[in-house]
């Protein structure tokens, strides 16, 4: 998954956008899941929506479209997760940034019409959503830290010298 350039560093813009389509073909395939299982009301096309009729958007081929919808906000996310807080170690950082993801989606969701508003959505849903929210930003905060905060993979030399 390392995109090096000459130097020898990674380039930050092609490994978001190689993170970002990783990042929404898991998640999004969970979100799939969770949805198929019940766990969430929330259709899996829920980001095309204001695009897309409902009625098609409940569909396979509606489902095939909000997971190719879900990997472009992924790599979107995961551009600007690089791009700012990529030198944040740790795991809290991409924690974070998935919860306020998840708020964000959640509260404009509904003014866009793509979804109910919170207080019309089940605790199941509300919960699955977070979580599954929080492990992706988790996937995409953690990935990049560890990519751009590990001196040790990209120096051996000086590495071996500690």
């Amino acid at each position: 998954m390392r995109q090096h350039t000459n130097t020898g560093h990674t380039n930050p813009l092609s490994f978001s956008l190689e993170l970002g389509f990783f990042a929404g073909l898991l998640w999004g395939a969970v979100h799939w899941v969770f949805h198929w299982l019940r766990f969430t009301i929330v259709i899996p096309a829920f980001l095309a929506e204001p695009f897309f009729k409902h009625s098609f958007l409940k569909s396979g081929s509606g489902d095939l479209l909000g997971w190719l919808f879900f990997i472009a906000f992924s790599m979107v996310a995961a551009v600007i997760y690089t791009l700012l807080f990529r030198k944040l170690a740790g795991p809290w950082p991409g924690i974070v940034y998935g919860i306020c993801w998840w708020a964000v989606l959640f509260v404009a969701g509904p003014a866009l019409g793509m979804m109910n508003r919170l207080n019309h959505l089940t605790w199941n849903t509300i919960i699955t959503e977070f979580c599954l929210y929080l492990l992706w930003g988790l996937f995409i905060g953690y990935t990049a830290a560890f990519e751009f905060t590990d001196e040790r993979k990209r120096e051996p030399g000086r590495a071996k010298a500690h």
